[in-house]
């Protein structure tokens, strides 16, 4: 049992490792890997927003992905501190009380909207649940306003009382919709990702 769990936890970690040797600030880009590798959402030229993007891995990623001549507008609470290309800008803002004025800067002409955001938790999953439940709203609801006709929206979410409603939301407002657990999301994770594809 002692050789399970400790395999188990090395697993885990070794997204951990990899991110820190490839210089990413979180291991959290092998998911969007994943998903990007499956879905394609992201191509070159794109203008993408993502939303929670400290600290950045997400950003890079979808630099890289966008290439130079694309676009990539970061929000979050907490400010990114790594070095980025000079087609990514980041304002530190709440999602939740998102100032008009950030997003009508931005244009309402983008062709991807992520969003990793996920709240503080507390320990309770109930609580959890609708906490994340509240930011996947809020990301939907900027996605609607933000993106063009056709464009992608991923959004992840725990999983919970209120996650049939949201995929219920995301489908009304999208073409196709799609639920994807990446590889590298821990096993004990409650996580999964709604991903949109081609926006009413």
């Amino acid at each position: 049992m002692r050789q399970a769990k400790k395999k188990r936890s090395c697993w885990q970690d070794h997204y951990s490792r990899r991110a820190k040797k490839e210089r990413f600030p979180a291991r959290s880009i092998y998911k969007l890997e994943e998903i990007q590798r499956k879905y394609n959402l992201i191509k070159k030229g794109d203008k993408v927003l993502d939303l929670g993007c400290s600290p950045g891995s997400w950003l890079l990623l979808a630099a890289n992905l966008t290439g130079t001549k694309g676009r990539v507008v970061g929000i979050d609470l907490q400010p990114v501190t790594i070095k980025l290309p000079a087609h990514v800008s980041v304002y530190t803002a709440d999602i939740l009380s998102l100032n008009n004025d950030v997003l009508r800067s931005e244009g309402q002409d983008f062709n991807v909207v992520i969003s990793d955001m996920a709240p503080a938790t507390s320990g309770n999953k109930h609580v959890d649940s609708a906490r994340s439940f509240n930011l996947c709203q809020a990301a939907l609801s900027i996605a609607q306003k933000m993106l063009i006709p056709g464009g992608s929206f991923l959004c992840k979410i725990f999983q919970g009382e209120d996650f049939k409603a949201f995929s219920d939301s995301v489908k009304g407002s999208f073409n196709k919709s799609k639920i994807f657990k990446p590889q590298s999301s821990r096993k004990a994770s409650r996580e999964i990702y709604i991903i949109g594809l081609g926006k009413k």
